[in-house]
């Protein structure tokens, strides 16, 4: 991208951002108090800026500001390392977050569900590696540090899918931990994989009118209580009502048992509250939960959050 379309570009990129919401909120929280050159607003341009030219540390950030271009859009003519890290500690990272959540509602209002059965999302995690020297408080590994992306997308359609919810742990934290902060709304079924296997969890959701479909794990006690009937030409090759549990620790609710193929052949056991739905729907719900990781292989790719700026926790 060169400079010319790069500052042309900012205004565009910046205007989701820099709402009056925002503006107030920097006030509200004194942000800017005692601030005499690197303002919040400035900091987010910097930042911004630095994600789109690929910098990996805060000198080459300083570096940037030499650039004439950049200083007007800043208001800056220099600044120094020293600086930029004071005002990466001083940023409340609530603002942060509603910066996010201002976006994710923006773009879920403008959104339009393909089919009424798409009203479902996508929960799974991605373990960023790091340098254990420079995040430390995250070990991980003997060598490497890391931190965990607990995610909750909506599905819109078979190309669009964005970010409703994330969470972030040190990569050793079970994706279990996170089940209560990411599955807290009713009327959506949530789509999830086999690591978060949580009976107790299960029936609460049940009944709390929280749907959900995930895959069986291969060691899953099973007790078949019913089986429906398959319409002809159906991927599915199995439909049952079960009751999943040993004696010992047993889920107090019955759920459906769906035996379908993934999109390479593999057979596939999932569970769900769902009885509504046919049992192709279900399994094609299921097999959108890839959705999620052609995102986390694009957040890796652009994003590149293994290059993280900031070290403290």
């Amino acid at each position: 991208m060169d400079k010319d379309t790069l500052f042309s570009s900012f205004g565009k990129w910046l205007a989701p951002i820099c709402t009056k919401m925002f503006i107030d909120r920097v006030t509200e929280t004194a942000q800017d108090k005692y601030v005499k050159k690197l303002t919040t607003l400035a900091y987010f341009k910097l930042i911004l800026h630095a994600k789109l030219q690929g910098r990996d540390g805060l000198r080459d950030i300083a570096d940037d500001v030499l650039c004439e271009e950049l200083q007007k859009e800043l208001g800056l003519k220099s600044i120094s390392v020293a600086q930029i890290c004071r005002k990466h500690n001083q940023v409340d990272p609530a603002l942060l977050e509603q910066v996010f959540v201002s976006l994710v509602e923006r773009i879920h209002s403008q959104s339009r569900l393909s089919a009424i059965r798409r009203d479902f999302k996508i929960i799974d995690s991605t373990t960023i590696l790091l340098c254990l020297q420079k995040f430390k408080w995250a070990k991980f590994r003997k060598t490497k540090a890391g931190i965990k992306v607990h995610t909750r997308i909506a599905f819109v359609n078979e190309q669009d899918v964005y970010p409703d919810k994330v969470t972030i742990t040190p990569a050793k934290d079970n994706d279990r931990t996170q089940m209560d902060a990411l599955i807290d709304e009713e009327s959506v079924t949530y789509v999830f994989e086999r690591g978060y296997v949580d009976y107790a969890a299960y029936d609460r959701n049940c009944e709390n009118d929280i749907s959900f479909v995930m895959r069986l794990k291969k060691n899953a006690v099973i007790e078949p209580l019913h089986t429906y009937d398959l319409p002809q030409g159906s991927k599915v090759s199995l439909d049952e009502k079960v009751q999943i549990g040993t004696q010992q620790k047993r889920m107090k609710h019955p759920l459906r048992m769906i035996q379908t193929e993934d999109s390479e052949g593999n057979m596939l056991f999932l569970i769900t509250n769902r009885f509504d739905l046919s049992a192709d729907e279900i399994g094609e719900m299921y097999r959108s939960r890839w959705a999620i990781e052609t995102f986390f292989k694009w957040m890796k790719q652009h994003i590149k959050p293994s290059t993280a700026l900031v070290k403290t926790q």
